[in-house]
């Protein structure tokens, strides 16, 4: 059961957004599991995508779920990275796959419509930084057991996954740097509030004025944002939830600026 809910709790959170993505994704998985059919009733979901007839497409087709598989993928890839690599699709997913622990170097993107994965495949072997990415077709099936196997990976102390194994060099810089009184986070979930990052760093006292979500231009998120403090005690004490969780996402902090928190919301549109 606690397996369950956990995988629950990741879906949640990038469905979270609810009407305004139109894709409720921790409902659908939930009622996949209890064996309902994947496209629901929900209206936003039918409003959004003209769905209005669940799960037969026209001519009584079912339709088939929006998923691709990734392989090949840069070892430091991020959701955000795959997030570029479709830019102009609607991502309602991303899931890494790692395997005790270790990114695996494939991925599955969820779009917002079946159409969709017709255009994601047209990016097959196309280039992320200098590997070529393989798109595939694939079933529901798949995913939903990637997912399953997420959550049945061996827990860190904080419950989430375990990071990756930090590079000596990075993770000393990251021990020395100096604090400002500004975090940047890594890793959030795409439909993270200010309200979830609020909660995150509850012993703080942040309002919606301290958190900063970064989005690309389109206005989808990256998967980072900002935290001002009150100052740099206040950011380095709350250095101490790095690699905690949001969901079943684990989240990484780094002490940053004002400087780089400015130039990253001149690139976001609010």
């Amino acid at each position: 059961e606690s397996r369950l809910i956990a995988m629950y709790s990741r879906g949640n959170m990038y469905g979270s957004g609810g009407g305004a993505d139109g894709y409720e994704v921790g409902a659908k998985r939930q009622r996949m599991l209890d064996g309902d059919s994947y496209f629901g009733s929900s209206p936003a979901f039918q409003s959004s995508y003209g769905y209005g007839g669940g799960a037969m497409g026209l001519l009584g087709q079912p339709r088939a779920f929006p998923v691709v598989r990734l392989r090949g993928l840069p070892f430091n890839c991020t959701e955000s990275d795959v997030c570029e690599f479709f830019v102009g699709l609607d991502i309602v997913d991303v899931l890494l796959v790692r395997k005790q622990g270790r990114f695996s170097g494939e991925g599955f993107a969820v779009f917002g419509a079946p159409m969709q994965v017709d255009f994601a495949l047209q990016r097959n072997r196309q280039n992320m930084g200098r590997r070529y990415i393989e798109i595939f077709r694939c079933k529901k099936q798949d995913y939903y057991h990637a997912v399953a196997a997420e959550v049945n990976e061996p827990k860190s102390e904080n419950g989430g996954p375990p990071p990756p194994l930090p590079v000596g060099k990075a993770a000393s810089e990251k021990d020395n740097a100096e604090h400002t009184g500004v975090l940047r986070l890594r890793g959030l979930p795409f439909s993270v509030s200010k309200r979830d990052i609020i909660e995150f760093f509850k012993d703080y006292g942040l309002t919606d004025e301290n958190v900063h979500i970064v989005t690309h231009s389109d206005g989808r998120a990256t998967g980072e944002a900002f935290v001002e403090f009150r100052g740099p005690a206040d950011s380095k004490s709350a250095m101490i939830k790095d690699k905690m969780t949001i969901g079943s996402r684990y989240v990484e902090l780094f002490p940053s600026s004002r400087d780089e928190a400015t130039r990253a919301a001149s690139k976001t549109r609010y």
